[in-house]
Formats: structure tokens, sequence, C-alpha cells
């Protein structure tokens, strides 16, 4: 259990993220953990790199609304305070912290005592030294053979309340070092390609990774690290689960990539249905479609659709034609067909502008 979020086992696959705040400003981290609620967020990272951060960990962890771990990189000491602040869970990296090894049953103890997990975070870029030598550079081999001998340390003490990560920011590498790792241990995993890179790139290397991983059944909880603002990485994450059906569907829009054959702007359509839908919070499947090949089909399998052509269009409800439009009025129907289902099936309608947007899947 990382706080009220149970990781591993037959747990659904949580989505996290890490604030890109100081720390130690509580005030704008609370803010930004809000924000990553608000967007689906189940479990924070904070990072703790100085004592002003150690300092503000009580606060914060009392108040934010979803669990928060502590991130401890390079000072022991800060492990103590994670788990004296009453952090959910505490990441280690082994690779960074001087003389971690002989800290680790102060560790063990302090962190049974308060009932607190620990990840232990291996990274291809802060890899133990000695590893380093042995390998030659960071392989799947010397990512696994690092975590599991943290684990044996703490194993030693009778501590295994632990979840591993061992990343590394090529989704091969990554790749072959979780299945490695699934294959010796069962300690719950923590996926994730580190620095990914900017949002288009490392959401491609994320979704590939954790695809490939997550439909083999190896994984228990998600980061997508993006070059962007920490609310981008939830979106990802929690799409690349709806994706797997991993997580139930929240607002899809399925529109057709156009070709030649269409008779109607698609991207313009698509981008104006998904700005008029903005924030709504329900499991609808919306079609908008361009031509008479594909177009009735997807639009008769979606929950509400749009079949477009010669100016017009045919809107689909549960696989039924309800009425046909002028191109002019396809979004504006659209939408109040949307909002009509969406108060029949109970569910509230929340178009905030802070909310996250549906996902939008191209249909071919």
């Amino acid at each position: 259990m990382v706080g009220n979020v149970p990781v591993g086992g037959d747990a659904p696959v949580s989505v996290q993220s890490m604030t890109t705040t100081v720390t130690a400003d509580i005030n704008a981290t609370l803010q930004q953990i809000a924000e990553l609620t608000a967007s689906g967020c189940q479990i924070v990272r904070v990072a703790v790199p100085s004592q002003d951060d150690a300092e503000a960990l009580p606060i914060i962890a009392k108040k934010s609304q979803i669990p928060v771990i502590a991130d401890i990189h390079f000072q022991p000491k800060y492990v103590f305070a994670a788990i004296d602040a009453g952090c959910a869970a505490v990441r280690v990296n082994p690779g960074n912290i001087k003389k971690f090894d002989d800290k680790v049953g102060e560790i063990a103890k302090a962190a049974a005592d308060a009932g607190t997990p620990i990840r232990i975070g291996v990274n291809a870029g802060s890899l133990d030294p000695r590893l380093l030598q042995k390998y030659g550079k960071a392989t799947p081999e010397a990512l696994v053979e690092s975590a599991l001998w943290e684990c044996s340390l703490f194993e030693e003490h009778g501590f295994r309340d632990i979840k591993i990560s061992v990343k590394h920011n090529d989704p091969v590498v990554m790749i072959n070092a979780y299945r490695l790792l699934a294959q010796r241990c069962d300690y719950p995993l923590h996926l994730g390609v580190t620095e990914a890179g900017p949002a288009f790139q490392g959401t491609i290397k994320s979704a590939v990774a954790f695809g490939a991983l997550l439909a083999e059944g190896i994984g228990d909880t998600i980061r997508v690290s993006l070059s962007a603002p920490p609310v981008e990485e939830v979106k990802v994450g929690a799409q690349i689960l709806e994706s797997l059906g991993l997580r139930e569907r929240g607002l899809e829009i399925v529109s057709c990539p156009s070709c030649g054959r269409a008779q109607v702007d698609v991207y313009t359509l698509a981008e104006q249905v998904q700005a008029g839908l903005e924030g709504m919070k329900v499991p609808l499947r919306v079609a908008v479609m361009g031509c008479v090949v594909n177009g009735p089909g997807e639009a008769r399998e979606a929950d509400l659709g749009v079949a477009s052509g010669n100016g017009k269009g045919q809107i689909f409800v549960k696989g039924e034609v309800i009425k046909t439009v002028p191109e002019s009025q396809i979004v504006e129907t659209l939408i109040k067909e949307a909002m009509r289902i969406a108060d029949e099936m109970g569910v509230e309608i929340d178009l905030d502008d802070d909310a996250p947007g549906p996902q939008v899947t191209v249909a071919r």
C-alpha cells in the first residue's frame, strides 16, 4: 500500500507523476499536487535534495489529497526525515547514496516501524560504479543485479515492503530489464522510461515500452517522464492504460485520418468536437467520420457519431440514425447529443477549463 493506493498483486495499475516545484515552496507544491490530482494522478513524488525540502514534507504529506512519495538522493538522513514526516513511501537510489548499504539496517527498521514502503529506484544514469565496471555500461543485467542486490540487503533485515524500478532512456533496454526482473522476483514493479524526452518523443517511447510490458502482465504502477508539465505525463499515462483496457475508458473520440475520399474537413471537425467536449468526464465513444466508406460503420459502432458527406452529416446514437443535419450544424448537434446522453447516464457534466480533455484515437 502506498498510502491508500494498492500497488501490485491484483490491484489496478496506477498512474503517478512528480512535481516540478521546489518542494520547500509548500504552497506551490501543494498547488501542483492539486492540479495533478484533478488530472487523474493517483500517487505523486516530490524531490528532497535539501534540508528545507525535508522540513516541508510533514505539511505536504498531510495536506496532499493523494499519497506523497519522497524522492531521496545522496543523503541518507533525508530518508529518515521522510519516514518521520509521514510520507506514504520513500524512493531511494542506491547508486548515488554514499555508503547506502551500511544504512540499510537502520532504514529497514525505521520503515518497518512506520509501515512505510521503500522503492528501490535504479537508473541507468546513476548506476552503482561497481556494476558499471563489471558490465561496462548500464545493461539490463546490470540494472537488475543492482536492484536485487539492494533488495537482498533489506531482506536480511526482514523487510520486504518494496517495489522496484530499473529505468533506462532506451525503451528496448528498459523492456528487457523489466522482463528479466519479472522473471527473478515477485516485487511490485514501477515502470518508467527515464529521460524519455520532449512531449511527442517521450510519449512514443513510453507508450511503446509500457505497452509491450503491460500487455505481458509486467508492471504495477507507471510514471511517464516527459520534458513537459507533469499534468501531461498523467494524461499520457492514463491514455496508455485505457488503450490497453487496464483502466475504464473515459470520453473517446474516434476520428478518421482523412484521405482523398473525405468530403468534409475532418481535421477541423474533430478538433472542434474535441474542444466542445473538453473536460466532459463520461465513458462515451464519439465517432467523427468523413466519408461513406468507413463512416457509417464506425459511427454505428460508437455511442454517438457522425458520418459526413455532400455537405451534411448523418447523426448516429447507439447505432441508429436520429437525424441528418447540414455540415455547419454537425459540431453543435454532437455536443448537444453528448450532453443529453451524459445526463441520461446520470453522469455529472463538468466542462471545467482546467480539466483534462477527451482522448483522441484514429480509426483506419
